[in-house]
């Protein structure tokens, strides 16, 4: 049986969390708080740092980690920090404490925190890029396109740490696990990753009894052909082992609070700066090409399927049809045309957003009889009700808005709108925000 080599530092960690522990502790000396109780102040603030860390996961940063997912880690563990840091000043009975100099200290904190933060994991990927230190050895078992495109990551991120060494095409002719475990146990390597698609049920059980035998970690490689995702949760009730399909972040009240508060900050500068002098002007030129009502309203499936009014500038002639608008529809009017290219027709939607029926980010609702039809035509259709529809989505900056066309068209939605459900992050919506802008600034193809 051989060693775990270099599996991880178990160093990291503990020093990341020992520099933040510093960086709270000596920057409070530079404002003038007021605090007298100063040595229950350090140990109430570190104390509950740690215990916030633990339960966010906040040093739980994998090589392999995203910007973005770093930068919503801070923003998680920032949100109820601040909120211990003002508990202090009542629970101590302390009203003598600045609540300017501490709101200064806070936000010195943030700032301290992140760049240490990105600094440290720059460093870290530079040890592992120029000095190879921090590094795992992996193999590969199974060759098709996905184990292929790992392969080139291995090559082409050093800094992830990864030693690619050998792949293992198990349909060519000579190939047997007994050579691939005795080239593992014998090059000392730490991590194999297995094609699920290439290997049977009984090699893949051998290929599990060899790496939990011989200290070794094992990561899977889905085959995704007929699914979009297998994001698997392991957990244990009391000493059962039991499997959840997916983990959705935003059943996580505070990930749904933060997402709340989003919505309704932006909803409310949306209506108060643009809509409430916006609306006068849309609703006249509405009126000047076409009568009818300014605002459309129509059914839509929501979070959980619950069915809302969808509100919308009409932007089209008065009529029966439930059709989706074609290219060159001519039920569009001219300055319907306009608003659709630029997406303004979407902007009442903000109203749904505050009421709750809606998100600014999300999945795009679609009418009630679309989705029955779409449920019964796409495989895991349904998956992108568990969160609330948006304004605008993932799916719909990648190229996926408008009119569904093809079937590939809402498969290609569907996998973009999971993709967002199992990924959520706060600044996530905020990129989706901003490319949406860019977006209905430079006009888009399926616009119409």
């Amino acid at each position: 049986m051989s060693a775990r080599i270099g599996r991880y530092s178990v160093y990291i960690k503990p020093l990341f969390c020992l520099v933040d522990l510093v960086i709270l502790n000596v920057t409070i000396s530079f404002f003038e708080t007021n605090i007298s109780l100063t040595l229950l102040f350090s140990f109430y603030i570190s104390v509950l740092w740690i215990i916030l860390s633990i339960k966010n996961k906040f040093y739980d940063v994998k090589r392999f980690s995203r910007v973005v997912q770093v930068l919503a880690a801070i923003i998680r563990q920032f949100l109820i920090f601040g909120l211990i840091l003002y508990a202090f000043i009542g629970f101590f009975k302390q009203p003598g404490i600045s609540r300017l100099e501490m709101a200064k200290y806070f936000t010195s904190l943030i700032g301290l925190v992140t760049l240490v933060k990105f600094a440290l994991l720059y460093l870290l990927s530079k040890y592992r890029k120029v000095f190879g230190g921090n590094i795992r050895k992996v193999v590969v078992i199974g060759d098709n396109k996905k184990t292929n495109q790992l392969i080139k990551i291995f090559k082409d991120k050093p800094e992830f740490g990864y030693r690619y060494q050998k792949k293992f095409a198990v349909k060519d002719q000579g190939f047997n696990l007994e050579s691939c475990f005795y080239y593992i146990v014998e090059n000392e390597i730490d991590e194999v990753y297995c094609s699920i698609a290439d290997l049977s049920n009984d090699q893949l059980r051998e290929v599990v009894n060899f790496t939990e035998n011989n200290l070794k970690i094992l990561k899977f490689i889905p085959d995704n052909k007929d699914i979009f995702t297998k994001k698997l949760i392991f957990n244990y009730y009391e000493y059962i082992p039991v499997l959840s399909f997916r983990e959705i972040p935003l059943d996580d009240p505070i990930n749904k609070f933060a997402k709340r508060t989003f919505d309704i900050l932006l909803s409310l500068i949306v209506l108060i700066g643009i809509l409430s002098w916006l609306t006068p002007l849309i609703a006249l030129l509405i009126q000047l090409e076409s009568r009818g009502p300014v605002f459309f309203k129509q059914l839509r499936n929501g979070i959980d399927y619950r069915e809302f009014y969808c509100y919308k500038y009409r932007s089209m002639k008065p009529s029966t049809s439930v059709n989706q608008a074609t290219k060159g529809d001519s039920r569009v009017t001219k300055v319907g045309k306009f608003m659709r290219r630029t997406s303004i027709d979407e902007l009442p939607q903000f109203i749904n957003v505050l009421k709750g029926d809606m998100s600014v980010v999300g999945p795009r609702p679609h009418m009630v009889k679309h989705n029955e039809e779409f449920a019964q035509k796409v495989d895991k259709f349904m998956v992108r009700h568990f969160v609330k529809p948006g304004i605008t989505g993932l799916a719909q900056v990648s190229g996926f808005r408008g009119e569904i066309e093809t079937k590939k068209d809402i498969i290609n939605r569907v996998k973009y709108d999971i993709f967002y459900v199992e990924n959520w992050s706060l600044l996530l919506d905020i990129k989706l925000v901003i490319l949406t802008i860019l977006n209905a600034i430079k006009g888009e193809e399926k616009a119409y």
